[in-house]
C-alpha cells in the first residue's frame, strides 16, 4: 500500500530515503530549509571506508557501515540509471600507514579482528608497499591495505540523487526557512515550514542533520546532536596518477579524485553553525600531509571549504521509530559517515515504514536512548501539535 512520506532535510540521508521510497512505490516530499546537499553532504570527501574509520572492534556501528559499503555497487548504479547523471565511484582500496613499530602493532591488532569480515586486510611493507603506492614517504614503514574500501565524488553523487528524486516524482521544497513537525496522530503526521504551510502525510522522517537537535522541544526528546565544522582542502596534482589509494594517517586522510585532484581532510572544531574556512583549520592539514607525500610540501591547495557534520553524544546515529510517536522516524546524527551510510539508512527506514524487520540491527541506534522515560505519550503529542 502506497504511503505519503514527509522527509525533513534534503541532505544525502533525506534524498536517499526519498529515492528509496519512490523506488518502492510510495510518495515522498522533501522539505529543505536551504538547498539540497548544502552542508555535510556536498562538503564530504566521499570515503566509503568502514574498516579504516572503525578501528576499535566489530561493534554494531561497524556492521552497519560494512553493510552499507556492500550495498554501494548496486545502489550507486541505480542512482546513475535513475538520474541519467554520472559521478565518480572508485573501488580504489585504502592504506592505513605506520611510521613506527608501535603503529604496526596497532594495525596488526586491527587486522586480526577485521579479517573475519570479508576480503582479508594485508599488512604490507618494503617493496610490496612501494609497488602499491610509490610516492609514499620513505618514513612510512608499513600500511594496512583494505582492497574493498571505496570512495565517491560526493557533490556529484548528491546532485544525481536529487535529480533521480525529481525525475521520479519526489516533491522537493527548498528555501523554506525553519521546518518542524506538526500534528502527529495515530494514523497521520504533518510538518510545518517557516511560512506556516502544512504538509500532511502518513509518515514523518526526521533527517535534518546538524539541525536535528533544535527539534527537542517539539518532539519531547533529548537529541544530543551537535554541529562539528569539518574543514577540507584540495590540490591539483602535478602527476594525476601520483596517488593511487585512499591513505589514512593518524592526523587525517588523503583521497585521490578523477582528473588529478587530491582531497585532504579533515580539520575539525566546534564552531556552532559557522562554516567559515579558517587559516588555522587548513593549516592543520598543511602541517602533516607532506609527511605522507613529500611532494605536497611546496604545493598550495586550489580549493578550501567547510561543512557541518552532525555528531551525536555517543558517536552513533539516531535511527528508527519513536516509541511514543510511532508515525515519526529519525535518521540523523551520521557525523562523518553520512555518504557511506546513505543506502543502508534508506533501506532500513523504508523497511520500518513498510512494517518489515530491517536486515541490519538498529537497536543500538534507538533515537530515544538519551531520553528519560518519565515523559508520557500525551505530553509528547502536545509538544508536536501546533
Amino acid at each position: 500500500m502506497s504511503k505519503r512520506i514527509i522527509i525533513l532535510g534534503g541532505g544525502v540521508i533525506g534524498l536517499s530515503i526519498a529515492f528509496e521510497a519512490v523506488r518502492r512505490g510510495h510518495q515522498a516530499t522533501v522539505l529543505e530549509q536551504d538547498v539540497c546537499g548544502g552542508q555535510a553532504s556536498g562538503a564530504a570527501a566521499g570515503m566509503l571506508a568502514p574498516f579504516s574509520e572503525n578501528g576499535e572492534g566489530p561493534d554494531d556501528f561497524f556492521r552497519l557501515c560494512l553493510a552499507s559499503l556492500r550495498l554501494y555497487p548496486r545502489w550507486q548504479q541505480a542512482v546513475k540509471d535513475a538520474s541519467g547523471l554520472d559521478f565518480e565511484y572508485s573501488a580504489s582500496g585504502s592504506l592505513n600507514v605506520a611510521y613506527h613499530a608501535s603503529d604496526r602493532l596497532a594495525l596488526a591488532a586491527r587486522a586480526a579482528w577485521q579479517e573475519a569480515y570479508g576480503r582479508q586486510p594485508e599488512l604490507v611493507e618494503g617493496a610490496a608497499l612501494r609497488e602499491l603506492e610509490p610516492a609514499l614517504s620513505p618514513r612510512v614503514e608499513a600500511a594496512l591495505y583494505h582492497p574493498e574500501e571505496s570512495h565517491i565524488y560526493a557533490p556529484d553523487y548528491v546532485r544525481a540523487l536529487e535529480q533521480a528524486c525529481r525525475l521520479h516524482g519526489v516533491r522537493i521544497v527548498e528555501r523554506i526557512g525553519s521546518v518542524r513537525p506538526g500534528t502527529v496522530e495515530a494514523d497521520c503526521a504533518s510538518a510545518i515550514d517557516g511560512n506556516g504551510i502544512v504538509y500532511e502525510g502518513d509518515e514523518l522522517v526526521i533527517a535534518s542533520g546538524a539541525w536535528t537537535g533544535g527539534l527537542e522541544a517539539q518532539l519531547g526528546l533529548r537529541i544530543p546532536i551537535y554541529p562539528i565544522r569539518g574543514q577540507i582542502c584540495a590540490y591539483e596534482l602535478p602527476d594525476p596518477g601520483a596517488i593511487r589509494h585512499m591513505v589514512f594517517g593518524s592526523q587525517g586522510y588523503v583521497v585521490p579524485k578523477a582528473g588529478g585532484t587530491l582531497v585532504c581532510g579533515a580539520s575539525e572544531d566546534v564552531a556552532g553553525f559557522d562554516t567559515t574556512v579558517t587559516e588555522r583549520g587548513i593549516g592543520r592539514l598543511l602541517a602533516w600531509n607532506h609527511r605522507l607525500y613529500p611532494f605536497l610540501e611546496p604545493l598550495r591547495p586550489f580549493h578550501r571549504w567547510a561543512g557541518l557534520r552532525p555528531a551525536t553524544q555517543d558517536g552513533y546515529p539516531l535511527l528508527g521509530r519513536l516509541l511514543e510517536l510511532p508515525r515519526v522516524l529519525m535518521a540523523a546524527g551520521h557525523y562523518r559517515n553520512g555518504i557511506l551510510l546513505s543506502p543502508v539508512t534508506a533501506q532500513a527506514t523504508l523497511d520500518l515504514i513498510e512494517g518489515r524487520e530491517p536486515t541490519t540491527a538498529l537497536a543500538r541506534f534507538a533515537p530515544e536512548r538519551f531520553t528519560s522515560r518519565m515523559s508520557g505519550t500525551a505530553s509528547m503529542r502536545e509538544a508536536v501539535t501546533p
